[in-house]
């Protein structure tokens, strides 16, 4: 981007000014940004800093060319906001490649080539900006040819006359150095590593392009370090000493080359063929690109190192520095330059063009020959041989020498000077030399120096072996120590909680010991550094805190490694002399312990992390309330958070514990999001076998800084952060790249079964935390790859099963010929034949039997999916750069990543820090696949629910409107029929809103990608529930409509009995019309006259009896040959009252004469079996009762003889599949629970069916309305009035039912939305009934929910709506009651105003207005029939209008003071509403302690059933067989122990608890997951009420069912606090 601004004074743009200057400047970040950046930066600096900046600007500019360069790179210049690793630490467009990139991109694409590790980032061809696009341009034509000239007069004459102002392209080494200038220091020493990583000469000293002050970018050399071998030759052999070290520190002779005047010869050509004769070290004029003007590099000292690899074709023995000045130096501007080198150097090599005198060159020649530093004479026009002709001064002519010969002899007079007495060169010398400003004294830069120095003061001096055992004491044995124990829990034995109890004791006593060592002072500084520094202070503070480290360990290590390397070649020298001495064997056990402390002595800044992080886990697991200032350690997360958003590399699993901190990483990803937001990210992992180059790949492909060394690179699990630049942004779904860097497969430190099982661990962990794993083969070695596919198809294949869906990519590493398209086809087809061949074995593995071939464990196209690599070195290593084609396939490999990764939306930080979580404790388990529990998919889920009880809220609720609609008008005999499309037309708009809301909550959730997974099953649930449900209504409605048909006779004889009432009435009102009575006495003699009314009007009806049901009963049981005295002993102790909720049935039981008579005790399974037996025929039974027509046609003990009949057949069935024979007792006690759970229904149904068929019934409830008339007519009222009172009397009911209809309805809403235990999912639910339990402290209620825990929820319901509505939320019961009451007056009054206005415009009469009145109402009332003969007199129907409305006032009144008791009487009362809202779910029961499956859905398949409420198996009665003790340990625990388990009581064998699914279908079922979970509220529960839980099973909790001691000291309030906890999981 260009930014034009006026010369004159600082220009103003939308958001501020920018700096005053005539030219446009480009800024330079990787990628084209905006104005708006630009002006964002200026405007960020303080006042102060635009004024320094400002300053500067007046006073010095760059040289004209430097401008001009500048100007075409499009860079900043010094001035502006520099470059930083910021910048590039983002995904942004691909590189490009070939001649696609434009001159002012030079910058961005040399950088992002050199980040690749790509070598040619010098050579960049550049593309012509025009818009003419043609390959075959014309060429410039000579304006001087004449045609009639020779073509040799011609040929002489074309060239001065043409076009020679064409601007050639820009230097390859300006690019570099411009990019150089424009970086900020970081930046800079990314720059130089990556550099000296292609074996590029480096930037040593640097001219100021303002200010010409030699600049030394010391800083910038710090992260490289240089390692090679020293042969020395000894007797008889030649021994390699291997040397590795920082290079600033680096001790190496310096061989400076300076040059006088213009050569033929290139410098830095011949330089090339003394490091690297295949490789351009030093850049030169026949390099590709290069260009006679160059502007940034005259005066540029570069130096390289050649670095021996022990061999005997090395060109020298021992490293050396090379040092290259560019430019002539006899010229002033690089005179400092040359004194500088000159003083430093080792050996001089000038290069003349000749030995003429010359005074400029006099001064430099006299000054190189006084000094004693070895001078190397070379003169371009003499071709004498090499000469000594003083002591340390040679000369060699080079005119017409072979190059290869001339760098020979060259090498070997170097080699002789330095086989000598020689100074020695180290880069930190540099700092003593005034003339140079060194980049490492600028302020900020000292400032973290001193701070790191004084960390790093503290372990000056000490073994570096020792370092961590004393100032990092908590990643130590105590960690370690933590670590195996708490992996012991998920192999527990014997007594299972109190070995969990001791566990859990030893870890905090651990915890408490790591408190008190956290305290160390380097530890403390450290913090405290990163605490008080400012960002860029602490920036360097890091690095230099790293640098310290890696500069102090560097000795010991290369000390370690010398040791390790001569033992092992003594080792080897008496194996090969079959040497089986004790010396053997002592060498042997040197070799060992001397591998032992090379890994201790591995130290760095990543432990000094590790530490912070083990000192959080430590106090966060002691955490006590404080006071006032938040103690340090409370920080540490957000500081690692800091770093990790800035770039670092964040430790995942500790390596050398194996283990994931998890407390630690999920607060540190916490407040990353804090920082962040919930971004989304896309987790790339690799795996691969050890020092395969995996985390080399991966900083070459991302500019990563992970680590990358010789031997055991990574040890553990890394991840980093890269965000996508805004370029490419909007093409993905994600914010973030998360790469997770893993140790390697296979590790040399670890053997046999140790390396097997920590390999699948990390391979399951690594596979499963990343959308996409790069599989990382090393080589073609058919064993290597085996056994790594093994592993990781394993893996895979358990992602599978636990529905994870990660993609994976291979990368084949150091392929030879790699170009072989054929032989890259045959090993693609080799590799997919392995692959189906391990995902067979998986398959059997993990027990999964439809995998034929690897693509049916996973998307997988071999021809897409695999990448071939070339090796990463061209050469031999130390001096061999990078390949080329490496660079290539890692820019290839990244674009297949982005590719794939545009297609994924990624998961959010929330997410995966959950699924850090649940891997890691599923991988404790040694069953994976059934330990792993996916926190945000049961989060999801558990949303899903209760939207789901919200969706199917809305369909019940519209199906009880539509009920309540259609029920008073088959009530009036509108409707005889309801057809199902009638219904589902009602319906409609309703279902097909949810339907909506169901998509809308799939597609627009967060957790969409989650959701998916079970929308299917969730439509289906729904279609079911609507279907369901209209089935139901109509069932109900058509019962309504039979009651009516049968009731018709009646209905009938209602109007006869009503014509003759209303006449006897008016009749009897003629009578006393004109007798003054008292209303006392006119009730008195209504009275006397009723009964004879009543009687004579039902003379030829029969009376309806009450029904006998104890009779019934008994006579039922003396049917089936039970003896009378049974029956009434069992009426009399009540025993049958709770059968279901007994605790043991032993006393019912008759065991056949070959069970074990010791035994006497059922086992607790066949106690839950007979429970099973009760309830399935007690349920049965009861339903069986439930469809006989009994409210229509009456009750018949006819019904009690066919549940008898069956009940025999049930018990008989029973006892034929059992060695044990049923007493009687146990017959008369089932039978009888069942007629008494019956008994309520039976009575109430044949209440109805009297109060609709009994004629003295119907009379009597009309008295009241007859009484009135009567009176009226007494009081000479007129039809009008007496009309109106009869219909107020009908109204007042019909309303007064319809109101608390309603407010049934809409109070169960009410209670639906905003009662905290209904508005949820089942869980919830579940959650509210046992703090219930727990407040109430009531071992009964306990007692029917632990055996029958659907009638205590039930049970629970009905309270809680009761305390509703009648105590705690009355106010609003009476509310909505009130509401009810005014909108049917309204409907009323609106049927009022229509029935008068009919009759009024259409001249109608009192039949008419009944009937317009009665249509009116037909969707709210229910009105009985008037019978309007008798009151065809009416005519003054605004009169009759203006009655009812004064009578409506006074209903209105009685209406809003109705009882709300009488909500609890109507048809459908709030509680069962309710609990047919929330009890339609899963009621299966855990098979071990029977804890109920809490899922939402009643049929919720293939999800298996899981409650996160586990409790002690004992609760439920089980114990040890053969024995009185109760089982003390939860499912959860049993699960991950070592322990077993018989499934059943015939069962020979027994199963481990951890292969439980494997125990038949009812344990298969269920999904039992371990947890570290206190499951305080159960252990409360056993304590609290243990002699009541012993008296019930006639049980003990003793010998192993002992209850810990631990569990004694839980309150009540720690309980319930426990459920919450439970559910927010």
């Amino acid at each position: 981007m260009r930014v034009k601004v006026c010369r004159e004074g600082a220009g103003l743009g939308p958001l501020g000014p920018v700096p005053p200057d005539c030219r446009e400047l480009r800024l330079g970040l990787p990628s084209a940004a905006s104005r708006v950046d630009l002006q964002l930066k200026w405007i960020q600096l303080d006042t102060s800093s635009q004024a320094i900046f400002l300053e500067k600007k007046t006073k010095k500019k760059y040289p004209e060319e430097t401008e001009k360069l500048y100007y075409r790179l499009h860079v900043q210049d010094s001035y502006q906001p520099k470059m930083s690793p910021a910048d590039f630490l983002k995904l942004g467009p691909p590189v490009k490649q070939g001649d696609d990139t434009f001159e002012k991109d030079l910058p961005q694409t040399f950088l992002q080539r050199l980040m690749m590790l790509d070598y040619r980032a010098r050579y960049i061809p550049v593309r012509q900006e025009t818009s003419e696009v043609n390959c075959l341009q014309s060429f410039p034509e000579s304006d001087s040819f004449n045609r009639d000239d020779s073509d040799l007069d011609a040929l002489y004459s074309i060239g001065p006359d043409l076009d020679q102002s064409k601007q050639t392209h820009v230097h390859p080494m300006d690019v570099q150095m411009a990019v150089f200038h424009c970086s900020d220091s970081f930046l800079k020493q990314n720059m130089i590593t990556k550099l000296s990583q292609c074996q590029y000469a480096l930037p040593l000293l640097v001219p100021d392009p303002v200010s010409d002050d030699i600049e030394c970018p010391l800083w910038a050399f710090r992260q490289i370090t240089k390692t090679w071998k020293i042969s020395e030759k000894k007797e008889n052999s030649v021994p390699v000493t291997m040397k590795s070290m920082p290079i600033c520190k680096a001790e190496t002779p310096l061989v400076s080359f300076f040059r006088l005047g213009s050569l033929s010869l290139s410098k830095s050509q011949l330089m090339n063929t003394l490091i690297n004769d295949r490789h351009s070290t030093f850049f030169h004029r026949n390099c590709a690109g290069s260009t006679k003007s160059r502007h940034l590099m005259d005066g540029v000292a570069e130096i390289a190192w050649y670095c021996p690899a022990g061999k005997p074709n090395d060109s020298f023995t021992d490293c050396i520095a090379f040092c290259n000045l560019h430019g002539d130096s006899q010229s002033e501007l690089i005179k400092k330059q040359r004194e500088i080198l000159t003083e430093k150097s080792s050996v001089i090599v000038l290069l003349l063009p000749t030995l003429e005198k010359d005074e400029n060159s006099r001064t430099v020649i006299s000054s190189l020959l006084k000094s004693t530093i070895p001078l190397i004479t070379l003169i371009a026009d003499n071709d004498c041989g090499a000469v000594q002709w003083k002591p340390g001064k040679y000369k060699l002519g080079i005119k017409d020498k072979n190059p290869s010969d001339m760098s020979e002899e060259l090498k070997r007079i170097i080699g002789k000077i330095l086989s000598g007495p020689h100074t020695t060169f180290q880069l930190e010398s540099l700092a003593e030399v005034s003339a140079i400003r060194l980049d490492e004294n600028d302020s900020v830069c000292q400032k973290g120096k001193s701070a790191a120095m004084e960390t790093v003061k503290m372990i000056e001096g000490m073994d570096v072996s020792t370092i961590k055992e004393k100032f990092l004491p908590c990643q130590g044995q105590l960690w370690h120590d933590w670590c195996r124990t708490n992996k012991e829990l998920y192999h527990l034995k014997g007594h299972i909680e109190k070995e969990k109890e001791q566990k859990g004791k030893k870890l905090m006593e651990l915890r408490q010991k790591q408190c008190d060592a956290s305290c160390s002072e380097l530890m403390k500084w450290f913090t405290k550094s990163l605490l008080d520094l400012l960002s860029k202070d602490k920036e360097y503070f890091l690095k230099w805190t790293q640098i310290l480290i890696d500069g102090l360990s560097t000795d010991d290590l290369s000390s370690i490694l010398q040791n390790y390397d001569e033992t092992w070649s003594e080792v080897l020298d008496l194996k090969r002399k079959h040497d089986k001495s004790d010396l053997l064997k002592k060498k042997q056990v040197i070799l060992e312990q001397l591998s032992k402390k090379l890994q201790s002595a591995t130290f760095g800044l990543e432990h000094i992390f590790r530490e912070m992080g083990q000192i959080y886990e430590a106090h966060k697991s002691q955490e006590k309330p404080t006071r006032g200032r938040q103690p340090d350690w409370v920080k540490y997360p957000e500081l690692a958070a800091d770093l990790m958003i800035s770039g670092y590399p964040m430790e995942l699993m500790d390596g050398d514990a194996g283990h994931v901190p998890l407390t630690w990483i999920s607060s540190v990803l916490q407040e990353v999001i804090k920082k962040l937001g919930d971004q989304r990210v896309f987790v790339l992992s690799v795996l691969g076998v050890q020092s395969s180059g995996k985390s080399t790949m991966l900083n070459a492909m991302f500019g990563l800084q992970f680590a990358v060394s010789a031997g055991r690179c990574t040890k553990g699990a890394y991840m980093q952060l890269v965000k996508l630049s805004d370029q490419i942004k909007q093409d993905y779904k994600f914010d973030y790249l998360l790469v997770v860097d893993t140790e390697g497969l296979r590790a040399l430190e670890l053997a046999g079964n140790t390396t097997l099982h920590h390999d699948n661990e990390l391979a399951t962990f690594v596979v499963g935390l990343g959308n996409m794993t790069l599989i990382n083969i090393f080589g073609e070695n058919p064993a290597d790859m085996q056994d790594v596919l093994q592993i990781v198809v394993q893996a895979i294949m358990r992602m599978k099963k636990i529905k994870l869906s990660p993609s994976c990519v291979f990368v084949h590493q150091n392929v030879t010929d790699i170009a072989a398209a054929e032989k890259n086809m045959d090993g693609k087809r080799r590799l997919q034949e392995k692959l189906d061949k391990m995902a067979q074995l998986a398959a059997k593995e993990e027990e999964v039997c439809d995998i034929e071939c690897f693509s049916d464990v996973i998307a997988f196209d071999v021809q897409e999916d695999v990448k071939y690599f070339a090796q990463l070195w061209e050469g031999s290593p130390p001096m061999a750069p990078p390949n080329p084609g490496y660079s290539e396939s890692v820019q290839e490999l990244k674009n297949i990543i982005l590719s794939k990764a545009s297609k994924s939306p990624g998961i959010p930080l929330s997410h995966f820090s959950s699924k850090i979580q649940d891997l890691w404790k599923a991988l404790m388990n040694e069953h994976f696949v059934f330990s792993f529990k996916n926190t945000q998919e049961i989060a999801a889920y558990r949303k899903l629910e209760v939207q789901y009880g919200n969706w199917t809220w809305t369909l019940r609720s519209e199906m009880l409107r539509i009920e309540n609609h259609l029920h008073p008008r088959i009530e009036k005999g509108l409707l005889d029929k309801i057809e199902n499309s009638y219904l589902i037309k009602e319906m409609n708009k309703t279902y097909e809103g949810a339907k909506r809301q169901m998509v809308s909550y799939f597609e627009e959730d967060r957790d969409k990608d989650m959701l998916v997974q079970w929308r299917g099953q969730f439509e289906n649930k729904i279609k079911e529930f609507h279907d369901e449900h209209i089935r139901e209504v109509k069932r109900k409605l058509d019962e309504v409509i039979q009651q009516k048909i049968t009731c018709k006779q009646f209905d009938n004889k209602k109007t006869e009995f009503e014509n003759k009432l209303l006449q006897k009435s008016k009749e009897l009102a003629h009578q006393v019309k004109d007798v003054k009575e008292k209303e006392e006495k006119l009730k008195a003699q209504f009275n006397s006259v009723w009964s004879h009314w009543v009687d004579e009007l039902t003379l030829d009806t029969k009376p309806i009896e009450d029904i006998n049901l104890e009779e019934d009963q008994s006579a039922v049981l003396q049917v089936l040959g039970i003896e009378w005295s049974k029956i009434i002993e069992s009426k009399d102790n009540r025993k049958y009252k709770n059968l279901s909720e007994k605790g043991h049935y032993n006393d019912y039981v008759t065991q056949e004469n070959e069970l074990n008579e010791s035994c006497s005790a059922l086992p607790h399974e066949e106690q839950e079996v007979i429970r099973s037996l009760i309830n399935d025929v007690q349920q049965q039974s009861l339903k069986e009762i439930q469809s006989k027509p009994v409210a229509a046609t009456g009750y018949t003990s006819t019904y009690l003889q066919e549940i008898a009949i069956n009940f025999q057949e049930k018990v008989t069935e029973f006892e034929a599949r059992k060695k044990y024979v049923l007493k009687k007792e146990f017959k008369v006690d089932l039978l009888l629970y069942i007629f008494d759970s019956a008994r309520s229904w039976l009575l109430q149904s044949h209440k109805m069916y009297k109060e609709i068929h009994n004629a003295n019934t119907y009379l009597n409830s009309k008295k009241n309305e007859y009484y009135t008339i009567f009176r009226s007519y007494c009081k000479g009222s007129s039809s009008v009035v007496v009309f109106g009172e009869m219909m107020c009397e009908r109204l007042k009911i019909s309303a007064a039912q319809a109101v608390i209809d309603q407010t049934a309805v809409d109070l169960a809403g009410e209670m639906r939305s905003n009662f905290p235990a209904f508005n949820g999912n089942r869980l919830n639910l579940e959650k509210h009934v046992l703090t219930s339990l727990a407040e109430k402290a009531d071992f009964s209620k306990f007692k029917i929910y632990i055996k029958n825990p659907r009638k205590q929820v039930e049970a629970f319901i009905k309270e809680e709506v009761k305390k509703y509505i009648f105590t705690k939320h009355k106010d609003k019961a009476v509310k909505i009651l009130t509401k009810n009451v005014d909108g049917i007056d309204t409907v009323i009054r609106q049927a009022l105003f229509e029935a008068t206005d009919e009759v009024n415009n259409h001249a109608g009469n009192i039949g008419k207005w009944v009937k317009v009145f009665s249509t009116t109402l037909n969707n709210k009332l229910t009105l009985d029939t008037i019978f309007c003969q008798n009151f065809r007199d009416i005519n003054d129907f605004d009169f009759l209008k203006e009655k009812l409305e004064k009578s409506l006032e006074y209903i209105n009144k009685e209406m809003n003071s109705l009882p709300l008791d009488k909500v609890m009487e109507c048809r459908q009362t709030p509680d069962q509403i309710l609990i047919d809202q929330l009890c339609n779910c899963c009621w299966e029961r855990c098979p071990f302690c029977s804890a109920v499956c809490t899922n939402t859905l009643e049929n919720h398949s293939p999800d298996k059933h899981n409650v996160p409420f586990h409790r002690p198996s004992g609760v439920e009665g089980w114990h040890t067989r053969g024995t009185v003790d109760l089982v003390i340990d939860f499912c959860t625990t049993l699960v991950r122990s070592d322990r077993r388990f018989y499934p059943s009581r015939d069962s020979k064998e027994s199963v481990p608890y951890k292969l439980y699914h494997t125990a038949g279908e009812k344990y298969a079922s269920w999904r039992i997951t371990a947890d570290e979970s206190k499951l305080t509220y159960w252990k409360w529960f056993v304590c609290r009420f243990q002699k009541e839980l012993e008296d019930f099973y006639d049980l003990k909790f003793q010998k192993g069912g002992e209850i810990p001691d631990e569990w004694r000291s839980y309150t009540r309030e720690e309980a319930i606090r426990s459920l919450d906890e439970m559910y927010s999981l």
